[in-house]
């Protein structure tokens, strides 16, 4: 008779095997807190400052950041380097107003050097940083590479690695034209533009998990909202209910998240049960 853990073992072998893989952190948010973390940029800026750094903290936790724990220090922050026109500024400004020092916490890459920039994710960089394109300078030129490199990027997240992105929309001086919005995460579905007075927001039990509070996501302006999720936890939604932030620690596919290994484990539960009924029911056969 054909042993039941010889029938068993290779599913759990492959169960175990699914659940072991690493798990990248996300956060993506329709504020701009690069434009409004400077002092006197907008009425918030404490606020912007820590919408940054719960972000950057999220994606750059060295218990689940192996990259970060293994040396690799920095994040790369995307940018445009191009002139500033009306109603922007440098989102450069933004992290260094957060406590970020370039050259020993980020480097900034535009078009002009971001191909290279990204082979270098996972070995210089732990974490992806996405300025927004209003009010701060992400253009067409560095969300069409970012786009491009989707699959790249989702492969270095699903590695351990970090992303964090701020809002897009085309708002202000129109730099990412019609360039497709958050198109580095394909499984992400924005609004076009929904440019709005903070007010009324409120922080997630998730969100506030993450030491943020409803003071933070209110005060300043906001420039898209997500209309699905990809799986991913809402942080904080507007008045009406939108979600304005989104974040996971997970592995995600073009269509969102992968389920989490206690699911996994849940569901190898109940096909190993199924599988040692079927042997018992045999024998008695």
């Amino acid at each position: 008779m054909l042993s039941r853990h010889l029938f068993v073992a290779p599913l759990v072998a492959l169960v175990l095997a699914s659940s072991a893989g690493a798990q990248g952190s996300v956060f993506v948010t329709g504020h701009d807190p690069d434009f409004h973390a400077p002092t006197g940029v907008g009425p918030n800026a404490p606020g912007a400052r820590r919408i940054n750094q719960a972000a950057i903290s999220y994606v750059m936790n060295p218990l689940f950041n192996p990259f970060l724990a293994g040396g690799a220090t920095k994040f790369l922050f995307v940018e445009s380097k191009i002139s500033i026109p009306s109603g922007h500024r440098r989102g450069r400004d933004g992290m260094l107003a957060s406590g970020y020092v370039e050259g020993v916490n980020f480097d900034w890459h535009d078009a002009s050097t971001l191909n290279a920039a990204l082979l270098q994710l996972g070995s210089v960089y732990s974490a992806l940083v996405v300025a927004s394109d209003f009010g701060a300078m992400l253009t067409s030129a560095e969300l069409g590479i970012l786009n491009t490199s989707a699959s790249s990027i989702i492969s270095f997240i699903n590695a351990g690695g970090g992303l964090y992105a701020m809002a897009e929309n085309n708002g202000g001086a129109g730099l990412t034209g019609s360039t497709p919005k958050f198109g580095f995460l394909p499984f992400l579905v924005t609004s076009a533009a929904d440019h709005s007075t903070e007010a009324g927001y409120t922080v997630t039990p998730f969100g506030a998990s993450l030491g943020l509070t409803n003071a933070d996501v209110n005060g300043n302006f906001s420039h898209n909202i997500f209309t699905s999720t990809g799986g991913m936890n809402v942080v904080d939604v507007d008045e009406t209910g939108n979600a304005l932030s989104l974040a996971a620690r997970t592995r995600f596919s073009d269509h969102g998240v992968v389920p989490e290994p206690s699911t996994l484990f849940l569901l190898s539960g109940g096909l190993v049960g199924i599988a040692i009924a079927a042997l018992r029911r045999k024998r008695v056969g």
